[in-house]
């Protein structure tokens, strides 16, 4: 199936340790069913069907430091199939340069009704992994 109108494109991250950033994010992309697309000097890309990613150092960078709670972009959020798809690979993603935000609340972070994983990576990007069904919080 081809891209649909609407459908996004690619999506740039400026980085500032762009091997840190392809270890991480490369590792994150590969889980998710991307494949390695692009490469140069500067960047890598990963694709899934017609939506890529760049991870890239620009020499254009203002500032060497990302902050997600500034104005602009504050995370991406991806499919990552069920809820014992999204705790694997949370487990996983600990051992690969990210860590889980909201560690107190999570997988409802996000509310009752939203599974998700939260994570950050050393340059401070932001992911959301979210579970494919809708889950409430149990008691137990």
């Amino acid at each position: 199936m081809g891209a649909q109108v609407g459908d996004l494109h690619h999506v740039e991250i400026w980085v500032a340790d762009l091997e840190a950033a392809i270890a991480a994010w490369g590792w994150l992309l590969t889980e998710l069913g991307y494949s390695p697309y692009q490469e140069w000097p500067n960047g890598r890309s990963w694709r899934l069907n017609a939506t890529y990613i760049v991870i890239e150092r620009s020499p254009a960078l203002s500032d060497r430091h990302h902050d997600r709670l500034r104005p602009g972009l504050n995370h991406l959020a991806f499919h990552a199939g069920t809820a014992g798809d999204v705790e694997r690979l949370t487990a996983a993603a600990q051992l690969n340069g990210w860590r889980l935000l909201f560690p107190d609340t999570h997988p409802h972070a996000g509310g009752a009704d939203h599974y998700a994983a939260y994570l950050e990576n050393a340059e401070g990007f932001e992911i959301e992994l979210c579970a494919a069904e809708r889950t409430s919080v149990r008691t137990r």
